[in-house]
């Protein structure tokens, strides 16, 4: 599937050995790393059964993003935690699941309650279709992390975990073991689901969790949004950033910023130590990838409109987080389950001093309003749309 056609690539061989260089008002699309000579035009796919991505595909996609029938009380829907309005994140420090109401800073739990908040921030979907590119531009969809802690690989697996997340969407309707053939069993059930999978996948017996996760990934995959300021700059607009913003593009190289934040989506989708704060809602410190406090790069893309920031939410703006990292340089941790020396030494050796207001002007130029905000007026279950988020 081609990428909508006004999506620019900007050359970035202004950041040197750091970032991508591509030809001026290319396309950014990702090359794939599989070996059934993809075209560089597509969005990646991780050719599952050798699936087709489609209209239909991505049409379905849609429906089963926004239909709260995946919760176990069919009241949060993917889009609950993952709305256009809020970037596709939810703008909370910690993510608000079952048994509330409301949407991003107004959603709350219900009275009474005894389930806890979402161990994390919840990132944006915009980009997630780059997940893991490379230095040259590569992305192999079937590897490509996901998660703060790159539990699992690939936006087909990344879809499906949550419905089998108590505090996510789960609850307490049934256990995590029947949860996703719960799921299905309901989709089988609602007429035009059948015939949207149909659609999508060729005969009535397509119902399935993975058809379910190769839906939901396809639409993921369409939410792109990378024609910032930035992007314009470096294919030649030169009005498009401000003094400060190319002061800040520039320190953002020269500090040690880009030595993480590299390539494209400026991420090198690595995890590293950094010694984050927790967040003190949740019951027990967070140790990260496998109790390292090791937690995945994100991308620098969007984020103007995806506070808060960093795994534990626990800054609530951009200042915020380049002062954070001004704070450990040389190894002074912020975490009190994390030494100095834990720290990744390329964050000890980042050197921002009084860098960090263009710095931080520069990160707000990487963002692009121009995203796919539509919202369907209903879902295939006649569920509410989105969940209980009114």
């Amino acid at each position: 599937m081609k990428l909508k056609s006004g999506i620019l690539f900007a050359s970035l061989c202004f950041f040197c050995s750091f970032f991508i260089a591509c030809q001026k008002n290319e396309e950014l699309i990702p090359t794939t790393n599989t070996t059934d000579n993809q075209s560089s035009s597509e969005i990646p796919t991780t050719g599952v059964n050798n699936a087709t991505v489609s209209t239909e595909t991505i049409a379905l996609g849609k429906a089963l993003f926004w239909d709260p029938i995946l919760s176990g009380k069919r009241d949060v829907s993917c889009a609950t935690c993952h709305h256009p309005a809020n970037g596709y994140a939810d703008n909370l420090d910690l993510s608000i699941g079952v048994n509330a109401v409301g949407l991003g800073r107004n959603r709350h739990f219900l009275s009474p309650n005894t389930f806890a908040f979402v161990k994390r921030n919840a990132q944006t979907i915009l980009n997630t279709a780059f997940n893991g590119m490379d230095a040259n531009g590569n992305v192999n969809p079937a590897t490509a992390p996901m998660f703060w802690d790159s539990r699992v690989r690939s936006l087909e697996t990344q879809s499906i975990e949550p419905i089998k997340t108590l505090e996510e969407m789960r609850g307490n309707a049934y256990s995590e073991a029947v949860a996703i053939d719960s799921v299905v069993a309901r989709l089988k059930r609602i007429p035009q689901y059948q015939q949207l999978f149909q659609s999508a996948f060729g005969n009535a017996q397509s119902i399935t969790a993975a058809n379910m996760g190769i839906a939901i990934a396809s639409f993921e995959r369409t939410l792109v949004a990378n024609n910032s300021r930035v992007d314009r700059y470096n294919a030649g607009e030169r009005s498009a950033l401000t003094a400060q913003e190319i002061n800040g593009m520039n320190a953002f190289q020269t500090v040690g910023c880009a030595s993480c934040h590299s390539g494209n989506m400026f991420s090198d989708f690595q995890l590293h130590v950094l010694s984050v704060p927790d967040n003190t809602k949740n019951a027990q410190s967070d140790a990260g990838a496998n109790n390292t406090y090791a937690f995945r790069t994100p991308s620098l893309r969007n984020l103007r409109v995806t506070a808060p920031y960093m795994h534990s939410g626990v800054f609530q703006t951009l200042n915020d987080v380049v002062g954070f990292y001004n704070r450990i340089a040389g190894g002074n941790s912020q975490n009190r389950n994390v030494t100095g020396r834990q720290i990744d030494p390329r964050i000890r050796n980042l050197r921002i001093g009084n860098n960090q207001a263009a710095i931080v002007a520069f990160i707000n130029a990487l963002s692009d309003d121009n995203f796919d905000k539509t919202v369907p007026t209903s879902v295939p279950s006649r569920l509410s749309v989105g969940g209980n988020i009114r």
